[in-house]
């Protein structure tokens, strides 16, 4: 009996040491704060790049949809703000596998422009990429909107299913 009992003892006293450096572990790292500490300071952030419709650009836009026509009305809404005919020009895309509507810029200097762009097609997705830096044919900045399944869902008219 005098066994069970030390060895009892040695679990409680374990337990209590287990959970004391838990504690002073998170006091330590700030994740509590034991009496109620001054407010965190403010995060830093970096000013944003602010959107910018820059008809400067040449936009080729590509249809990644099954619908077709979809490149039509994204060069539509470019023109209505300003972008040159020969400025604006696209095809129907090889593939129908792209998920997000996307704006796709080359250097750190397009993205106020490419910002500008997403904006005037409703606020898609913008990212960084020289995948299509290929395509551009002139000595003037380009941007690329590749259409995705996210537009075609979006634009399709709405179907009643069949009443059983």
């Amino acid at each position: 009996m005098n066994g069970l009992v030390v060895l009892l003892w040695s679990a409680a006293v374990a337990l209590v040491l287990i959970v004391c450096g838990i504690f002073v572990s998170l006091v330590m790292m700030d994740r509590i704060s034991l009496f109620g500490g001054s407010e965190p300071a403010p995060v830093q952030t970096q000013p944003g790049v602010v959107a910018q419709v820059d008809t400067s650009y040449r936009v080729l836009v590509l249809n990644a949809t099954p619908e077709k026509g979809r490149v039509a009305e994204v060069r539509e809404k470019l023109l209505a703000e300003g972008w040159a005919t020969d400025d604006v020009f696209g095809s129907d895309g090889a593939s129908q596998e792209f998920s997000k509507t996307t704006v796709f810029y080359v250097a750190d200097a397009d993205e106020g422009a490419a910002l500008g762009v997403a904006d005037v097609l409703g606020g898609v997705d913008v990212q960084q990429s020289d995948f299509y830096a290929g395509m551009n044919d002139s000595e003037r900045p380009q941007l690329t909107v590749v259409i995705g399944l996210d537009e075609a869902d979006s634009s399709a008219p709405a179907t009643e299913a069949p009443a059983p």
